[in-house]
């Protein structure tokens, strides 16, 4: 037991004497014990935003997408948990900044992604509620916390990795349940928890009795802007390597929308959407958006800024000169990636009372509109390309196959046995679950909310690689029957 709320753990645990010579040794274990769950692995071969197989590129993936944050983070922490100003002070009031615990939610923060990245979560939330009426669907920021409170085992059965209520709720970006978002980050489609692990996230919330109901803990709001810090650089990074990133595009939409600012200002959202393609349309169109939903720190002026930077900084400097695979071009990107992230580190804020769209710790005005337009650059000119969109459509009918097949098996009396372990064993689980959790419905109905959870539980901790082998196994076309069917 420990005198710190932040370090209780929900099944009481006494360190050895190898792990009390550590600094910080509770929150040190929970890094080690992220860092050797096989769902940690596992997102070495996840899709961050296009697939490795598809790409044939080496581009990030989640686990190096992780990696990054928690190197980002930990800096952003060490640096204001060592402050002995204002802001330092406001940050230890409210719970602390320890760059340990900012460390080990950074390297949780995307094991809930399933397969195919962004597209993968879509389908099966559309899937959850569609096929099996689970009105809370799946949201990956959610799987986060059951996995790390449910799903993953350390060393004992009921309470997942048992880390400490710090690491727990350092995940919890958007600390509600489904639809109780409301006009907050992230909206109402954004959540952190079912209902079946509430409890749980309640509890380690509790460690942090200054922070507001739906607000994140400082640890977390770190973690926060330090994903999109990543997220807008390293994305930017992979595309410039691959040479898809077509600087006279860019620069047209650019120029476009400098060109004809005050004509476009006057046109309707509904015209703008319905030629979005036209320069300087889909930039209008994206402060429009801040503009509406971020009220509270969004600035035309700085938004003009941040547009002129990235065209200067960006499309004029970085891809003026096409990447050629030279060590040239690799210390380019290098300087400009290393750049960006040490500004943008030293943009971030604290703030006692911050507005319910932001937290706590929180990127300044001018670094707020930087990464708001870095992130428009693949959105509009990766995310929105024909031939990927083929490409993802193909991938969600795998996974529909996938729920589909492990649906119409456990529904087999015959052979409902045979079906992979460790699928019945997270049917089990769900099944645990609602049972405790009660609510309105029969049991049968709980039951089959139960295995509903238990399957998309199953199908979300694949990786790209083994969804596309399960899938020709289901349908009896592999021709590597041994191969494809390990770890099942």
């Amino acid at each position: 037991m420990t005198d710190d709320p932040r370090q209780e753990r929900r099944a009481p645990e006494t360190l050895d004497d190898f792990q009390q010579t550590e600094g910080h040794p509770h929150f040190r274990v929970d890094v080690e014990r992220i860092r050797f769950s096989p769902y940690y692995s596992r997102l070495s071969a996840v899709t961050q935003v296009i697939s490795q197989t598809g790409a044939g590129l080496a581009v990030h993936n989640r686990l190096t997408h992780s990696i990054k944050v928690a190197a980002v983070a930990r800096a952003i922490a060490t640096h204001l948990s060592a402050r002995d100003d204002e802001a330092g002070r406001v940050a230890a009031e409210l719970g602390g900044a320890h760059p340990v615990v900012v460390q080990a939610a950074a390297a949780a923060h995307d094991l809930g992604h399933p397969p195919f990245g962004h597209l993968g979560e879509q389908t099966l939330d559309r899937l959850a509620r569609s096929r099996f009426g689970l009105s809370e669907g799946f949201e990956g920021n959610a799987q986060t916390f059951r996995i790390i409170s449910r799903l993953d085992e350390h060393d004992r059965p009921g309470v997942g990795l048992n880390l400490t209520a710090a690491v727990r709720a350092a995940v919890l970006k958007y600390p509600w349940r489904r639809g109780e978002g409301g006009s907050r980050r992230g909206g109402a489609s954004k959540f952190s928890f079912y209902a079946i692990d509430e409890q749980d996230a309640r509890l380690a919330l509790a460690a942090y009795p200054l922070i507001e109901r739906g607000q994140q803990t400082v640890e977390c709001s770190i973690m926060d802007i330090s994903d999109d810090i990543a997220y807008s650089l390293h994305d930017l990074d992979d595309f410039y390597r691959a040479g898809l990133l077509n600087a006279v595009t860019l620069s047209a939409e650019f120029h476009g929308w400098h060109r004809d600012l005050a004509r476009l200002r006057t046109v309707d959202a509904d015209a703008l959407r319905a030629d979005a393609r036209t320069p300087g349309h889909s930039l209008e169109l994206l402060w429009r958006r801040l503009e509406e939903k971020d009220a509270w720190i969004a600035d035309p002026d700085a938004f003009g800024e941040a547009v002129a930077r990235v065209k200067a900084e960006v499309i004029d400097g970085l891809l003026s000169e096409p990447f050629d695979g030279s060590l040239a071009t690799d210390r380019a990107l290098a300087r400009f990636t290393t750049e960006w992230i040490a500004r943008l580190q030293s943009s971030v804020e604290v703030h006692r009372h911050p507005d319910v769209r932001s937290g706590h710790v929180s990127l300044d005005r001018r670094a707020w509109h930087e990464v708001a337009v870095l992130k428009f650059l693949h959105e509009r000119f990766i995310l929105e390309r024909p031939d990927l969109a083929v490409y993802q459509r193909g991938q969600a009918t795998v996974l529909e196959r996938l729920v589909d097949g492990f649906t119409a098996w456990l529904d087999d009396p015959a052979d409902a046995r045979r079906a992979p372990r460790r699928l019945i064993d997270l049917v089990e689980l769900a099944r645990d679950d609602h049972r405790r959790l009660g609510g309105p419905g029969s049991a049968a109905d709980r039951d089959r909310l139960a295995r509903g959870r238990g399957i998309i539980d199953y199908v979300a901790s694949l990786t790209d690689a083994q969804a596309g082998s399960l899938d020709a196994l289901l349908a009896g076309q592999t021709e590597r029957l041994w191969d494809a069917g390990q770890g099942l």
